[in-house]
Formats: C-alpha cells, sequence, structure tokens
C-alpha cells in the first residue's frame, strides 16, 4: 500500500508522502530523545538510521531519496521519485544553511573580540589537538587511504557543540560559573576556526585531490586557500555589517509582514552564495551572515513584529533543519558494522575526539579553574560535527567519493558518543569538586 502511495500519478506526491513520512519520524525521534535527557538532534539522527536501514528488513520504497551526486549530476524530471529525492536533498542543504547561521546569530563579533585569553587559548588548543589526533588516528588505521582522508578526519573531529554544554551548565544551575563563561568564550573562536579549517581541507581535496598525488601536499595551493577563507571571513566582518545595516534600512520604510525574517534570509543565503562563489563551503558564508547581525541593525523592525528574529526563524528551522538530521542518518549502513575494522575506526575517533578537547582545558590561565569540566565541556560534536560529516560525503577524490559509506558511518558514531557522554560527565565533574565553604 506504501508503494501504491509513493507511485501516485501526482508528481509532487513522493515528495509530500516523503515530507510527511521524514518530519513524523524526527519528532519522534526528538520527543524519545528529550524524553530521556538527551538532545533532539540524536533522536533525529537514529531516526533517520532507522528510515535508511529499512532495507535489511525488505523495505525498499524510501531508496529514492538516497541521491547520490557522486555518481550522478543530472535530474530526470519524468521520475517523480527521483524529483523528491533531489526535492529532499535540497531542503536538507538549506537547513544546514539555516543552521549555522543560527549558530552565527548566537554569537557575535564583538564578544569574539571580548573573550579572554582563557577562551583563547581553549579555543586554539581545542582545534589543533583534535586535529593532530584525528591525522594521527587516520594515518594508523588507514594508511592506504591518502592525505585527503586523513586531513578530513583530522578537520572532522576539530568541530564543537557547545549548545549541548550550555544546557547541562544550566540545568545544573552553573551558567554563571567560570568554566561556563570560558567554554562558552572558546566555543565562538572554536566555530570560526573550525569552519577555517574544514574550508582549507575542503580546499585543498578539490584543488589538489582531482589532479595531483594524494601521497603530497603542495604549500603554495595551501596558503592561497588559506588566504582566501580567512580573507572571505575577514571581508565579511568588515564589510557585511554595513551590506546588512542598509538592507534592514530598506526594509524597514517598506510595508507589509515578515520583512526582517525576509531580509534575514537575503542576507544567509547571499553571503553562502558569496561564499560559494569564493570556493568556499557556502555554509561559511552562511555562519559569517549569522555572526555579523547585531539587534542594533534591525531594531525598528524588532519594534513593528513585536519578536526577535531567532523566534521568527524557528519555524523555519523546526521544518528544514531535521530533514538534514534525518537524511545525515538515513546515509549511516549499520551493515558496515559487520566490519570489526569500522567499530575500531569508531572507537580510536571517539577516543582521539574526546582527548583532543579535554587536552584543551589546560589552556586556561586563571587558578583554581577546573580544566577538567572545561575539556568536557568542549566535548560534544553534535549537529557541528554532523555538518563536517555532510561536507564529506560531497567531496571526491580522483573521481571516487571522499568517504564510504564504513567511514561515514564510523564518523556519524564519533559524532553520536561524543554528544551522549557529556552531559553525564559534565554533571559528574561539575558536582565532584563542590567546595566546602559553600555549606559553611
Amino acid at each position: 500500500m506504501l508503494a501504491d502511495a509513493f507511485s501516485h500519478t501526482s508528481p509532487i506526491a513522493p515528495l509530500l508522502l516523503s515530507i510527511v513520512v521524514i518530519i513524523l519520524t524526527a519528532r519522534l525521534g526528538g520527543s524519545l530523545a528529550e524524553s530521556v535527557g538527551q538532545p533532539s538532534v540524536l533522536g533525529e539522527l537514529l531516526a533517520g538510521v532507522l528510515l535508511g536501514n529499512l532495507t535489511l528488513l525488505g523495505f525498499h520504497q524510501l531508496e529514492f531519496l538516497r541521491v547520490d551526486w557522486t555518481h550522478q549530476t543530472t535530474l530526470d524530471l519524468k521520475d517523480a521519485k527521483h524529483c523528491a529525492g533531489v526535492a529532499i536533498d535540497a531542503l536538507a542543504q538549506l537547513g544546514v544553511l539555516l543552521l549555522l547561521f543560527q549558530v552565527g546569530l548566537e554569537n557575535s563579533v564583538t564578544r569574539m573580540f571580548r573573550v579572554g585569553l582563557s577562551s583563547l587559548f581553549v579555543a586554539i588548543l581545542g582545534i589543533l589537538a583534535p586535529f593532530m589526533l584525528g591525522m594521527a588516528s587516520a594515518y594508523v588505521l588507514l594508511p592506504s587511504a591518502g592525505w585527503p582522508l586523513h586531513l578530513f578526519l583530522g578537520a572532522a573531529l576539530c568541530a564543537t557543540s557547545v549548545g549541548i554544554t550550555a544546557r547541562v551548565f544550566e540545568d545544573l544551575g552553573q551558567s554563571d560559573a567560570i568554566e561556563a563563561e570560558i567554554v562558552l568564550g572558546a566555543a565562538v573562536i572554536d566555530d570560526v576556526l573550525a569552519l577555517i579549517v574544514l574550508s582549507v581541507v575542503q580546499g585543498m581535496i578539490l584543488t589538489l585531490g582531482s589532479g595531483s598525488s594524494t601521497s603530497t601536499i603542495d604549500a603554495v595551493p595551501l596558503l592561497l586557500i588559506t588566504a582566501k577563507a580567512i580573507g572571505f571571513l575577514v571581508l565579511a566582518i568588515l564589510l557585511g555589517p554595513r551590506i546588512s545595516r542598509q538592507l534592514f534600512k530598506v526594509a524597514s520604510i517598506l510595508h507589509g509582514r515578515g520583512l526582517l525574517v525576509c531580509s534575514a534570509l537575503v542576507i544567509c543565503f547571499g553571503f553562502a552564495w558569496a561564499a560559494s562563489l569564493a570556493g568556499l563551503a557556502p555554509l561559511v558564508g552562511a555562519f559569517a551572515a549569522g555572526l555579523i547581525l547585531e539587534r542594533v541593525q534591525y531594531r525598528e523592525l524588532i519594534a513593528r513584529e513585536h519578536r526577535p528574529l531567532h523566534e521568527l526563524l524557528r519555524p523555519i528551522a523546526d521544518f528544514v533543519v531535521p530533514i538534514f538530521f534525518i537524511m545525515m542518518g538515513f546515509r549511516v549502513d549499520l551493515s558496515s558494522f559487520a566490519d570489526v575494522r569500522v567499530l575500531w575506526l569508531a572507537a580510536v575517533l571517539t577516543v582521539a575526539a574526546i582527548a583532543g578537547k579535554i587536552i584543551c582545558g589546560w589552556g586556561v590561565q586563571q587558578p583554581g579553574v577546573n580544566r577538567l569540566t572545561v575539556g568536557l565541556g568542549m566535548i560534544p560534536r553534535g549537529e557541528v560535527g554532523l555538518i563536517f560529516a555532510g561536507i564529506g560525503l560531497s567531496l571526491r577524490v580522483n573521481g571516487q567519493p571522499l568517504l564510504d559509506a564504513a567511514t561515514f558511518s564510523a564518523l556519524v558514531i564519533t559524532v553520536m558518543l561524543t554528544t551522549v557522554a557529556v552531559p553525564p560527565l559534565l554533571k559528574w565533574s561539575l558536582t565532584r569538586r563542590k567546595p566546602p565553604s559553600a555549606s559553611s
């Protein structure tokens, strides 16, 4: 019966039913995850894993959602199912952009320059240590894969999703603790540095991996790509506020509803397009767009809408962002875990991911600060780690996908384990050193 539903004569029917299945599954998975004290993203990811592996039970009616652009670059307009799969993939990509835009909105350029030395050193160590450990792990376990994969896995471990940590601090009433301030401050710089690393690695793979030997790295293209990534972010930070201020000024004299959210989306997608034009990942532009927006730029529109921008964006994000998480889980191949080498890779990457962030706690400069708590707070990869993994799926080296199903599955498992482990570990670290003076 479900097969007939997907084969409906209306060309949009497969897309409509696909959205129904994905949204319902995402909401159910997210609700179950939150009921056991875990972030909803984990439930959505696991729901996607379930949908993507129904083939193991003999159900193949959702396989049209598995769009593989590494082998297919044309769109069959006569196949409604294929068009639906492409449309779902496009919605997932929009979800990524909106997610990074929201992450940027939660931070700001002003806050980035206000953080103390401890946050700065923690962020730098939080990038360098996981990157080196990730590369070393990949080199040892996958020696024949070549430097593109080694570099990418190192870059993928740089990500940090501090939203989960912030929620734990809030639940324990420790939001004003010095450890929380250091972690939240470091997260701002960490996001920027991680995206620069991702841009550089992606650029190297795109420019060198397609035509150069995968056993060598040329320093000149590396420097050019690094300069391009840093230059784009610098220009976005310097010129972006002027562009956004003028756009909001024009929007404020127009009549109608929804001008604030429409203007914000124009800035988000415009910056994403500019980043793509510069040879960078569009998500870098979306993040930069959120980073440069300040409430003072659109206060007149806020007064008219009577709601802040992040609340106006929430309904849109609640629709498209879960589609991305579902589709990331959909691409996890459970059958690949029958190979013990995949489990071993996931275990080693998880250890490297955790150790790399714990090391960054030693960047704290103030005496008396719980460095372990700071390091644990930087561990979760969450949605940012999934975004990095998704980028890896789109990269090709010498005509072949950079990440095969086994490596991608191992990377997703690493993201899941680092996300699940942090709440209990952070609670333990925060409660084990209760100051005696508090009760005296």
